[in-house]
């Protein structure tokens, strides 16, 4: 008899596994530090889906963009234009690999930082490139020299 593995609705629509709390708690203090640090410079915007070049679309956990001007009256359900940089965190079912391979995309469409939120380790690597990056531990402060963005991480992974 075969296994049956059910994909729940958000994972279809999006891509990706069903998050779960500490996914939930990293991306809220995540999106809480950046927004009070650097709300007048970026806008941050979370599970945005963003159409890519290369199909399918995706989802990222948290998109920096340069000031967008919000329009209240007509919304968006996706994206053309690609963020400055994306923000990953790995859910318990997900592997690496298959999130490095969403890099390369976001990379090749133009986004210049990835970064890698791995909770287990509470380790946050930061790349400027597939094959470059720095990685920050939960007692660091997070430097993202493209964006010129600093974080305690302390605050991050409280």
């Amino acid at each position: 008899m075969e296994n049956v593995i059910e994909i729940s609705t958000y994972e279809l629509e999006r891509g990706k596994p069903m998050p779960s709390l500490n996914h939930s708690i990293l991306q809220s203090n995540l999106i809480f530090e950046l927004k009070s640090n650097y709300r007048n410079k970026y806008t941050i915007a979370s599970e945005l889906s963003l159409e890519m070049p290369q199909k399918p679309d995706t989802v990222p956990d948290i998109s920096i963009f340069p000031i967008l001007t919000i329009d209240y009256l007509h919304d968006q359900t996706s994206m053309r234009q690609m963020p400055l940089a994306v923000l990953e965190i790995v859910s318990p079912s997900q592997a690496n690999d298959e999130i490095l391979a969403k890099f390369e995309r976001y990379f090749a469409a133009g986004v210049k930082s990835c970064w890698l939120v791995i909770p287990v380790l509470k380790n946050i690597y930061v790349f400027s490139d597939i094959q470059s990056y720095q990685i920050f531990g939960s007692k660091d402060t997070l430097n993202d020299p493209t964006l010129q963005i600093s974080l305690d991480l302390t605050k991050i992974f409280q």
